[in-house]
């Protein structure tokens, strides 16, 4: 056993939700230790990276590879699959989800939609009989929602009417960025049959904003902003240390030790050698995915709490939520050229909410900003083509390509659930995460109106080749898992995020959330967290 560590609050994982709690407890003059299981990431290496990416994998949206595997903290890679998440379950397919362990989480190659949940979603239980409510209300959250966004510098549409729309106190930190003519024109030609389309609110700059450039358009927010414009969790994490707190990478998290009260004394990890070290604190936030967050607690099981830690209520690992998707493409009769601008601009929320959320899921429709080039090089190859012919053909396909989805909420349902896998380990030890996963008939329900939408808009738009996945895909949106309540026979953690079952651990992370909504969970996900972090600043002030 090495050395040991210590400080007023232990952080564990360095995405968004950690980098947030890192920073204010450093702001509050705290001593902080961060741990996080993967490596650190350097920008312009990753950039290179995805630039020596096979054409084949850009052309199928391959994310992951660009982000080396390190042996001792694995996360997920599809491009072979690695048999790191190992998902079952009749949707399979619908939680294949895409992570990244590394200073700064996922965060690294996320489409920055930073959308606020609507206070319906908040009381789903309440309004609609299906599902849970939160144990908050979207009023209790709302200045958090606004403190994120300024920290994250988000844009959003000012002065625009959206309906439905999460009410707001102030504007977004910065004006919308500019639409491009793709956008435009698929605004002005969905609303013909009945559809509104509304600029996705996003953590980019349309401006330079806390000292990072504002977006040029590169195109390729996913998988890495090349010049820093796009918010990511390393930007907080650096505040954090600017200001004290120490940060670990390489240190995989495997047990936490409890007292006789059943608090949280000792938190012990591995380096990539094995070589174990305790971290001793007052206050303990566990703020990894919605994955890695239940699996720790699972796995950290001891005499006390044989279950798992904060897993009294046997919720732990249950009601694994994302957005189950379905997917189309087609030619358009009229060339787009969509890629103009960052990946995400446009969605469609005329079904966000409504008295149907009582018998089938609320829908997001958008439209996918990504350039077109790389699939229509891929097509035009597998054509036969060459030549004058083939630069034709790409250039054709790269005009008129279009991508569109639909995304549904999904209810929490104790059925689907992540255990240890009894069978797959990785270089320490330390099993693999095993997920069951149905969407459930709610969300069955909805798809064929889904089905649909797409289908309307893409005649709408003179599609041809149209093709849509007759599958559900996922949205790496990760919630549930550590779910919350007012119960603590039927949650894991409260209000503020703190565990039922242990008064000084946190949870800080999307997988406390109850309910996925339709949008992306990453902004209330980082409310949550700042949230905890005004709880735990009180806890400290009154010890």
């Amino acid at each position: 056993m090495a050395e040991n560590l210590s400080a007023d609050v232990v952080i564990v994982g360095s995405g968004i939700c950690g980098s947030f709690v890192a920073y204010e407890m450093a702001k509050a003059g705290m001593s902080v230790i961060l741990l996080e299981a993967g490596p650190r990431y350097d920008r312009a290496q990753i950039l290179e990276n995805w630039r020596n990416m096979p054409p084949h994998n850009k052309s199928e949206y391959d994310y992951a590879t660009p982000y080396p595997i390190v042996p001792h903290a694995p996360h997920t890679n599809f491009f072979p699959d690695n048999g790191y998440l190992i998902v079952k379950g009749p949707d399979r397919t619908a939680y294949m989800q895409g992570i990244i362990k590394g200073v700064g989480g996922t965060t690294w190659h996320w489409a920055a939609s930073s959308w606020r949940y609507l206070p319906s979603d908040f009381k789903l239980k309440s309004l609609y009989g299906v599902g849970r409510d939160y144990a908050i209300s979207y009023d209790d959250l709302e200045p958090f929602y606004y403190q994120a966004e300024v920290e994250m510098g988000v844009c959003g549409p000012n002065g625009q009417e959206i309906v439905p729309s999460a009410p707001r106190k102030q504007p977004w930190p910065m004006d919308s960025m500019p639409y491009g003519h793709s956008d435009q024109r698929f605004t002005e030609i969905v609303k013909q049959i009945g559809f509104d389309n509304t600029p996705v609110p996003q953590g980019r700059n349309s401006r330079p904003y806390d000292n990072r450039p504002q977006c040029c358009g590169n195109n390729n927010c996913m998988p890495i902003c090349p010049i820093g414009a796009m918010y990511h969790a390393v930007y907080h994490t650096q505040k954090a240390e600017a200001l004290g707190a120490k940060v670990i990478p390489n240190a995989v998290v495997y047990a936490m030790e409890t007292d006789g009260q059943n608090n949280i004394v000792a938190i012990n990890y591995y380096d990539p050698d094995k070589q174990s070290f305790r971290v001793t604190g007052k206050t303990f936030v566990i703020a990894a995915n919605g994955i890695e967050t239940p699996k720790l607690l699972l796995l950290a099981a001891n005499d006390r709490n044989p279950k798992g830690i904060a897993n009294s209520s046997d919720q732990v690992g249950r009601n694994m939520m994302d957005h189950p998707g379905i997917g189309m493409s087609f030619q358009a009769a009229e060339p787009l050229w969509v890629g103009r601008g960052s990946v995400q601009m446009s969605s469609i929320t005329n079904y966000r909410d409504g008295p149907f959320r009582s018998e089938y899921a609320a829908i997001q429709i958008g439209m996918n900003n990504t350039a077109q080039n790389s699939r229509a090089g891929m097509k035009a190859l597998s054509m036969g083509l060459v030549g004058r012919k083939l630069d034709e053909e790409i250039r054709r396909r790269t005009a008129h390509g279009v991508d569109i989805y639909a995304n549904h909420e999904v209810l929490p349902y104790a059925e689907n659930r992540l255990t240890l896998s009894k069978d797959h380990r990785d270089k320490l030890g330390i099993p693999h995460p095993e997920i069951y996963y149905d969407v459930g008939d709610y969300v069955r329900k909805s798809a064929v109106k889904s089905r649909q939408h797409l289908m309307a808009i893409a005649k709408a738009l003179g599609g041809t080749e149209i093709t849509m996945t007759d599958f559900f895909t996922p949205n790496n949106h990760i919630t549930g898992g550590t779910i919350m309540g007012t119960d603590p026979k039927d949650s894991v953690v409260d209000g503020w995020c703190r565990t039922h079952d242990h008064k000084n651990l946190f949870l800080a992370t999307g997988a406390a959330m109850a309910a996925s909504g339709t949008v992306n969970s990453t902004l209330t996900m980082a409310a949550l967290a700042l949230r905890a972090a005004d709880e735990i600043k009180r806890d400290m002030q009154h010890a």
